[in-house]
């Protein structure tokens, strides 16, 4: 058994002073505020800052040099090692737009480390949710750096084709709900489990609102390569924001996305906007250039990971990072961590992650004053945080 105090902790919506968590066998036991009942010893004071749940990436194409969509066995665990030194305890990597063969075969590599994340004790490693496929059924005209070549209509067989090679593994995909047969594809997702996220897309908000009846939950990236907000056309940003049936990822890197438009999301859809990076190889890396999906991206010195025709391609986000970005727009500190944990975690259907309760995996979180990771714990065993790239 184990004790964790902290000045302030993340208990259900609030950040409540002077509290405490109780671990024991790999979960919280109790959670309480001022003296624990039991004696002081055995008890880890942490002297500034905050305890939360450990942060969920719902969106990761790679990082520390690696893209996910080909990582070899020792990367992929290289990735779920390092990345508590950022705050992530759970992750879901993503695989962006490629030829179904390819996508397939990533699938196929990747599902059985899924399994294996879900069936054996973490090993001080970040969680895998699942794997997100963003693509190939998004619409040219939004499709940011996603290859137009490899860029089609869904149809049953190619659905089919995913849902086979991921199985349980694949946990959702983002679609353009414009493209010809993307509502039956959206329920043909459905009825295997796969949660599906409206992205990359020019749709109206009658066509956004279309899926969301079919069954779509999620949106992409919240803003970025989607039919902005009009006041007589809504389009994809205005339906995110209005439909409460969607909750919706932001990169908060502050330059996919303005302060201002940061707190209008907040404001007009609360609980619904969860933190994602979105980020590439180049996470925790320094400038250079780094794959994507298997093109080159090049990242220099204060500015976003971009394609050769200065397109954006993902970021170079940590999660930590971005909760605390959030909060130097405004944005509540409990909200922010909320977005980085619980919500996600709910999105994704994942109840047991993102919060602090008895019963629950204590999977934990310690950020300093400036929202940097002090320290992670993965069901109750503290993960290595020593880089801070």
């Amino acid at each position: 058994m184990a004790i964790i105090r902290a000045p302030r902790v993340l208990l259900g919506d609030q950040l409540v002073p002077d509290a405490w968590i109780e671990v024991d066998d790999g979960r919280v036991l109790a959670t309480g505020t001022g003296a624990h009942p039991a004696a002081a010893a055995g008890v880890t004071t942490l002297t500034e800052g905050v305890l939360a749940p450990g942060l969920v990436d719902a969106q990761l194409n790679g990082a520390f040099g690696t893209d996910l969509v080909d990582a070899d066995d020792a990367a992929w665990d290289e990735v779920l090692r390092r990345l508590p030194a950022t705050g992530v305890t759970a992750v879901v990597p993503t695989f962006i737009t490629a030829p179904i063969a390819r996508l397939t075969a990533a699938l196929s590599a990747a599902r059985p480390r899924v399994q294996a994340a879900r069936t054996a004790p973490p090993r001080h490693r970040a969680r895998v949710i699942g794997i997100h496929v963003e693509g190939p059924f998004l619409a040219q005209d939004r499709r940011g750096a996603h290859d137009a070549a490899h860029l089609r209509d869904p149809d049953p067989t190619a659905i089919d084709a995913l849902l086979a090679a991921g199985g349980e593994a694949l946990s959702y995909l983002t679609l353009a709900p414009e493209r010809t047969g993307a509502l039956a594809a959206v329920r043909q997702l459905l009825d295997h489990g796969v949660r599906v996220a409206v992205g990359h897309s020019d749709a109206t908000d009658a066509q956004v609102r279309a899926a969301a009846d079919a069954g779509a939950s999620l949106v992409t990236h919240l803003y970025n390569a989607q039919r902005g907000l009009g006041h007589r056309d809504p389009g994809v940003v205005g339906a995110a924001l209005a439909d409460h049936r969607l909750t919706a990822g932001l990169i908060v890197d502050l330059h996919h996305v303005a302060p201002t438009a940061i707190e209008v999301a907040f404001v007009a859809a609360p609980g619904r906007i969860m933190l994602v990076t979105d980020a590439i190889a180049a996470l925790g890396m320094p400038p250079g250039t780094y794959e994507l999906g298997g093109a080159a991206t090049t990242v220099r010195a204060g500015a976003p990971p971009v394609r050769a025709d200065g397109t954006i391609a993902g970021s170079a986000l940590r999660l930590d990072e971005a909760v605390g970005n959030t909060i130097a727009c405004g944005v509540d500190p409990a909200t922010a961590l909320l977005a980085a944990t619980r919500v996600p975690a709910d999105a994704l259907g994942r109840q047991d992650l993102g919060r602090l309760a008895p019963g629950l995996p204590a999977d934990l979180v310690w950020l300093g004053e400036d929202w940097r990771t002090r320290g992670a714990w993965i069901a109750g065993r503290p993960a290595d945080t020593q880089e801070q790239s």
